[in-house]
């Protein structure tokens, strides 16, 4: 238990890092506000992960569905950032159309950060739902 809320801090810190050193090339990407947004998944999605460690311990659930809460986590924060990261690189306007200012790549590369930022949502809520339900006040038997 320890050394998994251990690994959540360890990985928030690296994932908050990666944020910070994204902001500072977000320039150069073909999207730059795309960039921006891909600097504040890093940072956010760190934190996210920071927060999780510190509670860990408080999250009551069997086994299965605490490894599940776990690695749904990595996959969602990491997975988010390199998305965003993707998706300032290509310039696509997948799902975003705000932050895409105009960009827009090819269909492939649009399909490509689409389903990456679906499986992004659906592991995030996965690991949200499963957090609250280990967070609950009174355990089912």
């Amino acid at each position: 238990m320890e050394d998994s809320r251990r690994r959540l801090l360890w990985h928030g810190f690296f994932l908050f890092q990666l944020g910070l050193v994204t902001g500072l090339v977000e320039q150069k990407f073909t999207n730059p506000r795309m960039g921006l947004a891909a600097h504040l998944q890093g940072v956010l999605n760190g934190t996210f992960l920071i927060a999780l460690g510190a509670v860990w311990t408080d999250v009551r659930l069997s086994l299965p569905a605490k490894a599940a809460a776990y690695w749904t986590a990595l996959y969602g924060t990491y997975a988010n950032w390199a998305v965003t990261v993707l998706a300032a690189i290509l310039g696509t306007a997948a799902l975003n159309p705000i932050t895409a200012a105009g960009h827009s790549a090819v269909p492939w590369q649009e399909g490509v950060v689409t389903v990456g930022f679906i499986s992004v949502g659906l592991a995030m809520l996965a690991t949200a739902t499963l957090c609250l339900f280990g967070l609950r006040r009174i355990r089912l038997a």
